[in-house]
Order: C-alpha cells, then structure tokens, then sequence
C-alpha cells in the first residue's frame, strides 16, 4: 500500500532532518532552528508541488473552508505542540518530555476515530496500542528523573495531544483539497502549512528575538540540507495522511524510533540498553500489526 511506503520514507527523512539540525541551535536559539525547518523547506516543498502539478494537469483543486481549517488548525497545532515539548523538556528533562509527547500516537487514532468518523480494523487497533506499549518502555523515564516532573508531564500531555490535533488537520485537508489526487494535495498542503508557519513564527521572533534571525541567516548553507530533508519528509507524511487516518499512520512512523537509535549508535556512540531493545521489538510488533491491519 503507498501509504506504507510514503510513512516508511518519511521516518528516515526526518531523521535526517534532526540530525542535520542538531548543529543549528546555537545563537538561534530552538525557536530559531525550529524555523530552519518551516523557512529553508517552503522553498524545495514549491519545487516539488511544481512538479507535481505539471504531472497533474486533471487535477481540480477545491480550497473549501473545510480545507483551510484543516491545514492551518495543523500548522498551527504544530508549533504549538514543538513549542510544548520545548518547554516540557525544559521543565522536567528530555525523559519524561518524550514518554508523554508519544501520547500522540493513541491519542491521534482517537481524535480521528471520534471526531472525524475514521474506521480501523481491530488488527489496527491492537497494533497501535503495541507500538504505544514499545514507545512507553522505550522512553519511560527513570525514578530520578521524575522527582518534580508534574508540569512537564502536563506539557508533554499537551504537546502530544497537539501533534494529534495536527495529524488529523493535515489528513483533513487533502481529502477536502483533492481527494482523487493524494500527493497532488499532499504537496499542496505542505506549501500552505509551511508558508503559513513560516510568517507566524517569523514573525514572532522578529517581534520578540530578531537576533535569532539573523542567526538564521546567517547558516543558511548548513540549513539547506536541514530544509530539503524536511520538506522531503513532509511531504511523504501528507501524502500518507491524505490515504490513511492518522492512527495507523503514525503507529507505521514510528520506524523512525529504531533508526534514530542506530544513528545514534552510529554517529555518536549512544549505546541501546536491554530495555530499549525490548521496547523496539515491541514497536516493531505494533508497526506490522498496524500496517497488514
């Protein structure tokens, strides 16, 4: 199914993506390195719906309400839901940040089963919550790093419930945008979302830190490649989303978890304890169940 295969290309792309933005923070800042990602994509994301729309000369896009809500309640939810996870992280550490932030995934499946009338087999159903099982142990924090992590656990809460929110926002809009041409309203909506996220976050920052745009500015070569594999990435993740709901994609995305781990292994020595290989098996589980579900 192209859905799998798109989900599958994604999960590298935007492990590429992070990888290649991890040197960008710097002068920045993590607001302006999570810019890098909306700015030096929207470019490639033209590009690439430039093509698209050449090879789809029978397409009949209709923005409809229906899409405009869809698409800009995502991006907006988006940020949100990275700046959420920023401050999470800052309140209680990166472990307890990312075990809530997987919220996402059951709470993305739910979003779109209630809200948005989206049917899953019960083989679906039981592999996202395996994957939810593998990701828990994965990055269920230790008991050091819980002591005081109320709020952050709250904002993690958030953050994930905000990438649900997203998630089902972008499928949204390319079934309203174009449903019989899915990668042509897949890259449709990646020009809006990021066009949009781009001047609100711009935006803000010029408002509140311009020297954060310079910084930007300033590492524009180094975040061309940051932008290209971004914008690569989103687009295979709404081309995913305009053909499944949101759960089963996401469960499927979450690929990216092991591959991250091996580039970490590979690059920067992290060493992957019994644990996390326990938790990976698990995610690997709920990923097939999912996908032949």
């Amino acid at each position: 199914m192209l859905w799998i295969i798109l989900t599958a290309a994604a999960a590298p792309l935007q492990v590429a993506r992070n990888a290649l933005q991890r040197g960008l923070v710097g002068d920045a800042g993590p607001w302006g390195a999570t810019l890098v990602r909306f700015l030096f994509g929207l470019p490639f994301s033209i590009a690439m719906f430039a093509v698209v729309a050449v090879l789809t000369p029978d397409a009949h896009p209709t923005p409809t309400l229906r899409f405009w809500i869809g698409v800009l309640s995502g991006a907006t939810a988006q940020v949100a839901a990275t700046g959420a996870l920023l401050l999470a992280m800052r309140r209680s550490g990166f472990a307890v940040a990312t075990m809530m932030q997987q919220s996402s995934l059951p709470l993305g499946a739910l979003l779109g089963w209630a809200a948005l009338g989206d049917v899953l087999s019960g083989a679906a159903w039981l592999g996202i919550a395996v994957a939810t099982a593998g990701l828990a142990v994965l990055s269920w924090p230790r008991a050091e790093d819980v002591k005081g992590a109320g709020a952050g656990a709250l904002l993690g809460l958030a953050s994930g419930a905000a990438f649900a929110v997203a998630l089902n926002g972008y499928r949204q809009s390319g079934l309203a945008l174009e449903p019989e041409h899915p990668i042509y309203a897949a890259l449709a909506g990646v020009v809006t979302a990021q066009a949009f996220q781009t001047v609100l976050l711009g935006g803000a920052l010029a408002l509140t830190r311009p020297q954060a745009l310079r910084a930007v500015a300033a590492s524009w070569r180094a975040s061309l490649g940051a932008g290209f594999c971004g914008a690569a990435a989103s687009a295979c993740w709404f081309g995913a989303l305009a053909l499944a709901p949101a759960g089963p994609v996401r469960a499927v995305g979450v690929i990216e978890t092991p591959i991250a781990a091996a580039v970490g292994r590979r690059l920067f020595r992290e060493r992957v304890t019994s644990r996390q290989w326990i938790g990976g098996l698990l995610t690997a589980a709920g990923v097939v169940l999912t996908a032949l579900g």
